[in-house]
């Protein structure tokens, strides 16, 4: 029904995106999830919504998830942009087809959805569109080049849009986690975070959902670190 609030969620079958359509849902909103694996279209009905099997990579596939959210509810309030797993190896060993790879996971998941929402956003003259990204895109690790190199980019990106859409009050941030639970755990990397443990899906899930509110209504540009303090650049 039109006039409900509605938020998509890309990537979103399992994990920080799962955890993300689940909060959004929580908190009244109409919710449509992207996922490959197909667990995303059985987690939107089961949140009183829907889902689409496809890729974040597909432009057809995006546009079937925002087409069907806009012939079912009228309007998209909130887009999540998560994402898969790209290549990871040494960083001169990485060749142009896995930096390409890389681009498309970690970069380009977050501008083709936001070129579909955007127009939609713009006649609503509100939207707010929230990009996982990684804790490491400032303070790059050697473990994950693709994702690092990608999401500095991704935070570029950020910056530009939300200078160019502030405006017509669209807003853009990212939300940088650490160590989380949806990762495979050790004690080393456990023991490198100031609390000593690992985050939780469901605590990103909580600061995506204040970022989608009312309460961040004056935020927008920014990257917002969610890592136990591990990471510490200004």
């Amino acid at each position: 029904m039109a006039g409900e609030k509605v938020a998509l969620v890309t990537a979103g079958g399992s994990g920080m995106g799962a955890a993300a359509a689940k909060r959004l849902a929580a908190d009244g909103f109409k919710v449509g999830v992207l996922s490959s694996s197909g667990k995303g279209e059985a987690l939107g009905k089961e949140l009183g919504g829907f889902g689409v099997t496809g890729s974040n990579q597909s432009n057809d596939d995006l546009k079937r998830l925002t087409d069907d959210a806009l012939e079912r509810w009228g309007r998209i309030d909130v887009l999540v942009n998560s994402a898969g797993h790209g290549p990871r190896a040494q960083i001169i060993e990485i060749s142009d087809e896995d930096w390409h790879k890389g681009i498309d996971t970690y970069f380009l998941n977050a501008v083709r959805p936001t070129r579909l929402v955007t127009p939609v956003m713009q006649k609503q003259k509100s939207g707010v569109i929230i990009n996982i990204s990684t804790a490491w895109a400032f303070e790059p690790s050697p473990m994950f080049p693709t994702s690092a190199v990608a999401r500095a980019g991704l935070a570029a990106f950020t910056k530009i849009f939300a200078d160019t859409y502030a405006a017509d009050n669209i807003r853009m941030n990212n939300v940088l986690p650490g160590w989380i639970d949806s990762l495979p755990a050790t004690e080393e990397r456990r023991g490198s975070v100031p609390m000593k443990r690992y985050g939780t899906s469901e605590e990103i899930a909580a600061t995506i959902s204040f970022l989608a509110s009312d309460g961040a209504a004056y935020i927008t540009g920014q990257n917002i670190r969610v890592d136990g303090g591990i990471t510490r650049a200004l």
